[in-house]
């Protein structure tokens, strides 16, 4: 209680310079990691797509973010085993944020794209399983966890392989697929935008105390008919967009592809889109989870509640923080991502966007802290399968394995070593 008195202050200052840390290292490498088979597949610039993801992503964060939060900071640990000493907590939730900062500073420069979910809970575990108790970890949360990564690759991939067969066969396998593209196009416009105001309805009003009733009994259901009508608007722009994009006419099967890969890149606008709002719904938890946890006991004087309400200005900082560090170095890996797994069109793009998307809005939803690399890496891969194991690169994907199976050590490691210096410094 004394040291949290005394440095209460420059603690809370540290935990928001750490958190930003954190989240500037999600920016430039997993928020590069979901943009990039946009920019692989050529349908949008570096410039296009670090606009696109600076918007969303910041509503994403900002409106969507609470939920996994939540399941981050009370589902790891165990406070009542430190209730006593509330500066343990504080000092493994600074480590931890900075360790998982600096490990993904470190992936960044070298271009691998690892997850940020691992980095945290692997801090997070390290640091409470040396610094306080084996038994201060959940490890039944952490072996869901663990599932989940398991799960929400199988997840991606199975959904965007279904997507990608379904433009297979209803518009590339035809023999009009400029005509029969955009009369699907737009269908699956409005499944972008339902699936966008669905996470919206469901978790983004529970942070602004708005609420939408049609009477219809369940808060799912009642969300329902707005998401719709939104998916309808987006699908008539989309439609209108589309009109405009004439066939080149040509004899050579390549141009007809290509007439069609055209519509696609003006629908990964829409993916793309909610690829960001999904992701910063979901990924914001692994920056502000922690400091929300540092700041609940600064501010109560050393007391560990068992809930607290999550600051909006929290969630401004790391929203924040994800946008300048996709902005400053997000290009990095952004750049390399998509051409790295397999060869990506318009057309597979879209699919891996819009199924890896939809995981992680799921999963947002449900409050599961999934891995976006591990979602997104997939759903690139169901998209690759669904051309042949041969459309796959074997040893990059080999490579990308390997760096997550670091990651979980390397973030527990350096979280073990800056608990002890903090606790040191201020101790």
């Amino acid at each position: 209680m004394e040291i949290i008195a005394e440095h209460g202050h420059i603690l809370l200052i540290l935990g928001c310079i750490f958190a930003f840390f954190m989240a500037w290292g999600i920016g430039a490498n997993d928020v590069a990691n979901a943009m990039g088979t946009s920019v692989g597949s050529r349908a949008l610039t570096v410039k296009q797509a670090i606009i696109i993801a600076i918007i969303f992503e910041f509503a994403g964060a900002y409106l969507a973010g609470g939920e996994v939060t939540s399941t981050i900071r009370k589902g790891i640990l165990d406070p009542s085993l430190i209730t006593d000493d509330p500066d343990l907590l504080v000092f493994g939730m600074m480590a931890s944020l900075l360790a998982a900062g600096l490990w993904l500073l470190i992936a960044s420069m070298r271009g691998w794209p690892v997850s940020t979910t691992h980095s945290i809970i692997g801090a997070l575990v390290g640091f409470a399983a040396v610094g306080i108790s084996v038994d201060a970890v959940n490890w039944g949360k952490v072996g869901t966890i663990v599932a989940s990564w398991v799960v929400s690759p199988l997840l991606a991939g199975t959904i965007s392989y279904a997507l990608f067969s379904s433009v297979q066969k209803l518009v590339l396998d035809t023999e009009n697929p400029f005509k029969n593209a955009k009369r699907y196009v737009p269908v699956y416009m409005f499944f972008v935008g339902f699936m966008i105001a669905m996470v919206t309805l469901l978790k983004g009003l529970k942070n602004t105390g708005m609420t939408v009733d049609f009477g219809l009994g369940s808060k799912f259901m009642n969300s329902m008919p707005l998401a719709a009508l939104a998916g309808l608007i987006v699908a008539i722009i989309g439609g209108l967009m589309l009109s405009r994009v004439k066939e080149d006419s040509g004899e050579d099967s390549r141009n007809r592809f290509a007439n069609v890969e055209n519509l696609f890149a003006i629908l990964m606008i829409f993916t793309a889109a909610a690829m960001a709002f999904a992701h910063g719904s979901n990924d914001v938890a692994n920056a502000v989870g922690p400091l929300a946890a540092i700041a609940s006991v600064i501010e109560s004087g050393g007391e560990i509640a068992k809930k607290s309400v999550l600051p909006g200005w929290i969630l401004v900082l790391g929203g924040i923080g994800i946008v300048v560090g996709l902005a400053t170095y997000g290009f990095k890996v952004m750049a390399t991502i998509g051409r790295k797994i397999t060869e990506l069109t318009p057309s597979r793009g879209f699919a891996a966007e819009l199924g890896a998307a939809t995981t992680v809005v799921f999963a947002s939803t449900w409050g599961l802290p999934i891995s976006t690399t591990h979602t997104l890496v997939g759903a690139v891969l169901g998209v690759g399968l669904a051309r042949g194991i041969g459309a796959l690169n074997l040893k990059v994907v080999g490579n990308i394995f390997m760096s997550w199976v670091v990651t979980l050590p390397a973030g527990a490691g350096f979280a073990i070593v800056i608990f002890f210096i903090l606790k040191a410094v201020f101790g």
